[in-house]
């Protein structure tokens, strides 16, 4: 009985829990969504829920008054560009590290390691200067380096760890039958470790989409800003009281977040599961 009552309250804590949670989680949200249908443009005039429902801000988006089309679009742009180039230098560097033995292996994956415990930013005055030097600076393609190089270590050591899970009889089966390293990379590897890459992918395409900070210090044209930078300007510029504006266009980032998921989501929990099982 004693057993029973416990149980009861155990699953009654974790119920409370996930209501908790679920309240911050979805909270904000809710209040975002429902800003956006409101009239007006002031933060303290809106409710959860619109007195007065009105899509004007989303016109007002779609519309040649605003750059929310071109920031967009300069999000796609830097977004697939990542998502891609990350799948293909990742599984190329992991296929190496998991595959291969050479001079300086173990020290790099300690490097790799090591490398990830330090963000980006850090090396930002670095960067600054190096795509200034090359002439880079303010361009979608410099952020796009920014990016690819600084999730190799990371997306490189996950990627091989679901590599060390593939049998290595399979590459030496396809080696016996005459195939060569590169075959049996695109042939036997990549077909196998979809799922991980599929959490490569979604990952790295996510993130310059909700990113900031480096977007920010890179670019400086409006012509080439990303959603983030461009939305912030919505209520940073002096005399701004957009915010109705800004929520309706924080609700629309979601959407190829939300497309890209739902395509890639039955690789996902396999990937993230498998991706650490082995060292």
């Amino acid at each position: 009985m004693n057993q029973k009552k416990k149980s009861v309250w155990e699953v009654t804590a974790i119920y409370i829990i996930l209501a908790i949670v679920a309240i911050i989680i979805f909270y904000p949200l809710a209040w975002t969504v429902g800003m956006s249908f409101n009239q007006g443009s002031s933060l303290y005039s809106s409710s959860i829920i619109p007195e007065s429902f009105s899509l004007d801000h989303y016109e007002w988006l779609f519309s040649e008054e605003s750059d929310y089309l071109l920031w967009y679009k300069n999000s796609l742009i830097v977004s697939l560009a990542t998502a891609i180039g990350s799948v293909i230098l990742t599984s190329l560097v992991a296929y190496a590290f998991s595959r291969y033995q050479f001079v300086g292996r173990k020290n790099g994956l300690y490097v790799f390691l090591l490398l990830q415990m330090f963000p980006v930013m850090m090396a930002m005055v670095a960067l600054y200067i190096f795509l200034n030097m090359i002439g880079l600076l303010d361009t979608l393609t410099g952020l796009i380096l920014i990016y690819l190089g600084g999730q190799i270590p990371f997306n490189a050591w996950l990627v091989k760890g679901y590599f060390d899970t593939i049998p290595r009889e399979l590459d030496q089966a396809a080696r016996i039958d005459g195939a060569g390293h590169l075959r049996v990379f695109w042939s036997i590897m990549l077909p196998l470790a979809k799922p991980i890459l599929a959490v490569v992918a979604l990952f790295n395409f996510m993130m310059p989409l909700f990113d900031f900070l480096l977007p920010t210090i890179v670019l400086s044209s409006a012509d080439n800003y990303t959603l983030a930078v461009g939305l912030y300007n919505f209520i940073n510029d002096q005399f701004a009281n957009n915010f109705t504006r800004f929520a309706a266009g924080s609700i629309l980032v979601a959407v190829p977040i939300a497309a890209v998921y739902l395509y890639l989501q039955r690789f996902l929990i396999s990937g993230l599961t498998a991706g650490g099982s082995k060292g």
